[in-house]
């Protein structure tokens, strides 16, 4: 038996789920707050699971930022920590559940990044999601420009 090997699973031979770590966010209970990137924007949802099924409770895109006033000229920094952290905010105001776990994927974990500058949105927005502190960027990360600091405190403003 020596010379049997373990079967891959498909999702994960293509590189598209980590079945180990959907068991432990599923065996948590809570909802996901699923977040991806593609090539021009940033996505998110919120899932939650019954017996296997995934069902989809809202889903929100960086690109929903320009219906929300974010400047047409800026719309190719759809990518960027600013509107990583405004899509959280905007997120956590649509969401009817208001906790959940942070479900990355297979997406590399970089403190301080827009995957985190996201998730400080969501928490700032009166969302519940277990995180460390220290991974979060700061304040003046997000804000570094004057031009993108107006336009967060504008949106926030239009957000409430």
């Amino acid at each position: 038996m020596q010379g049997v090997q373990k079967t891959i699973r498909r999702r994960r031979h293509e590189g598209k789920t980590d079945y180990k770590a959907r068991f432990y966010l599923l065996k948590s209970g809570q909802a996901r707050v699923v977040f991806r990137r593609t090539n021009r924007f940033l996505q998110a949802q919120i899932v939650v699971s019954d017996i296997a099924q995934d069902k989809v409770l809202i889903t929100v895109s960086t690109k929903d930022l320009l219906q929300h006033g974010w400047p047409e000229k800026l719309s190719g920094s759809l990518k960027s920590l600013p509107a990583a952290y405004l899509m959280g905010c905007l997120l956590a105001k649509k969401a009817k559940v208001k906790s959940g776990v942070l479900d990355i994927g297979l997406l590399s974990h970089v403190p301080k990044s827009r995957i985190y500058a996201f998730v400080k949105g969501m928490k700032d927005s009166g969302f519940d999601m277990p995180v460390n502190e220290e991974v979060l960027p700061t304040d003046e990360m997000i804000n570094h420009k004057e031009e993108t600091a107006k336009l967060i405190k504008q949106l926030k403003e239009k957000l409430k």
